[in-house]
């Protein structure tokens, strides 16, 4: 059986409280890039996670879901519009218009899809780390 650990989602409201909780209960001893680029980095092992895999169950998804909704993810695409490449511009800016709108993937979705990405089926399926929402 796999370890598993437990992120608290009643302490996520905002991206920053989500970095602190995966510094607190993933990485106690590390210091990482605290940005989504060095979460996917954690998911690959290296940083004290068991080698053979684990679980993160997330308890109180939902208030997590709702603190990383539309208007964290506005902000977080406005703060990429500030400081991306000038080729990428266009595309934050669509992906910022839709947000705006409520519309499309959420900034909960994107840290859930990095996890995802680990999964068993995932295009990074090797690292073994599982997601349970609760």
């Amino acid at each position: 059986m796999s370890v598993e650990y437990v992120i608290d989602g009643s302490r996520i409201t905002s991206l920053e409280d989500l970095y602190d909780e995966i510094t607190r209960v993933l990485v106690p001893h590390h210091f990482w890039g605290r940005n989504l680029d060095a979460l996917n980095d954690i998911l690959r092992g290296g940083f004290g996670t068991p080698d053979e895999g684990f679980t993160i169950r997330w308890s109180h998804s939902a208030v997590s879901r709702a603190a990383l909704g539309y208007p964290a993810t506005v902000k977080k695409l406005e703060h990429m519009l500030e400081r991306c490449h000038p080729a990428n511009r266009e595309s934050v800016r669509q992906r910022l218009a839709t947000a705006r709108d409520g519309i499309g993937p959420t900034l909960f979705d994107w840290i859930v899809e990095i996890i995802q990405i680990h999964y068993p089926g995932g295009s990074e399926a090797e690292d073994n780390v599982l997601l349970i929402l609760d």
